[in-house]
């Protein structure tokens, strides 16, 4: 089957300037979807549609298909995804006789993606002929049953009219909802050409738990950390106490017990090729020796680790209980990106 990736990629854009070709963990913004499409099991044509000499440059530059510099009313703030994929459907019909199957949108502004999850929307796609096409979606956080419309003279009326004075209920007694996150889109190219759609009727709900995309100074800053963060072969130094292990009254270190949650993480930063030092101030008082103690409770919790110190080394990060740091790492981790996958 003909399944080609689409890149759209303009090069206006007000609220980070040029944010699709910005640098980003030493990378342009845009050369990320490219590898992602490169990773997938399935995609077998990456194109990148755009306005720019500049951005096709780095597109060819990093493997994608530049046949064309997209027309200028295509590149616009009010074009629709439509209108930039019919102009590069159609172009590739009479130029190549190329006929595409399945279109997967692949937006530049998300650098964070999993390739497995392209592939899952494509196989949804592929075992379903009734479907026209996936798209994924999130949680939402905002509940539309407690939206209102406000009319002029400041009288409200609900969004939401299907369940009677839902704007009443608890949150929890509510459908679930989900937005549409827009890091993958998968239709069919007949949908897309024939049907003058980027949907069609019959849409499959590809959930995923977070969001990725970078529409603002503060989300592009996230990513750039993250992706340095993971990007392995980097040296992490964690406290054990506070960090590690749960604080014991009268540190009284044998009767220490794991902080679950981090040890998946920095287990995760192991896998991921970095360097996982340790370093503690147990028995720094004291004069106590707890390091036969502490070596056979980290064992015993599965830590992966190179390095243990009695003391504070030199390190690209610190992990510690009384930094702001260790919160960014659990957010990381655990609530904006994905980790693991």
């Amino acid at each position: 089957m003909n399944i080609v990736a689409i890149i759209p990629a303009r090069s206006g854009s007000k609220s980070v300037p040029h944010k699709n070709i910005r640098p980003i963990a030493g990378k342009p913004m845009l050369s990320y979807s490219i590898e992602h499409a490169q990773k997938s099991n399935y995609i077998n044509r990456i194109i990148l549609s755009t306005d720019s000499e500049e951005y096709a440059r780095i597109g060819l530059e990093y493997g994608a298909e530049v046949p064309f510099l997209r027309p200028e009313e295509y590149a616009t703030d009010t074009a629709l995804d439509l209108d930039v994929f019919e102009h590069c459907l159609n172009f590739l019909k009479e130029k190549e006789n190329y006929t595409a199957d399945l279109v997967v949108q692949l937006r530049p502004t998300y650098p964070i993606r999993d390739p497995k999850d392209i592939d899952a929307c494509i196989d949804i796609l592929l075992r379903d002929p009734a479907l026209d096409s996936v798209r994924c979606i999130a949680p939402a956080k905002e509940i539309p049953y407690k939206m209102w419309h406000r009319q002029e003279d400041g009288r409200i009326t609900p969004i939401m009219t299907d369940i009677p004075e839902c704007y009443n209920m608890p949150r929890q007694q509510l459908p679930r909802v989900y937005y549409q996150n827009a890091c993958i889109d998968v239709v069919r190219g007949t949908v897309i050409l024939n049907r003058h759609s980027m949907s069609g009727d019959n849409i499959y709900g590809y959930v995923m738990s977070k969001n990725y995309d970078i529409d603002t100074e503060e989300e592009f800053l996230m990513a750039e950390e993250y992706l340095k963060i993971t990007s392995g072969k980097k040296r992490f130094v964690f406290d054990i106490d506070g960090v590690i292990a749960k604080l014991v009254p009268d540190n009284n270190y044998a009767n220490a017990q794991p902080n679950s949650e981090m040890i998946n993480i920095i287990n995760q930063l192991y896998q991921m090729g970095n360097t996982i030092v340790l370093h503690t101030a147990r028995g720094y008082v004291t004069g106590i020796d707890w390091r036969e103690i502490t070596e056979r409770q980290l064992k015993s919790w599965g830590l992966c680790y190179h390095e243990l110190h009695f003391g504070k080394p030199n390190a690209d990060y610190y992990v510690d209980d009384k930094m702001l740091d260790m919160k960014r790492l659990y957010d990381f981790f655990s609530s904006k990106y994905p980790l693991g996958q």
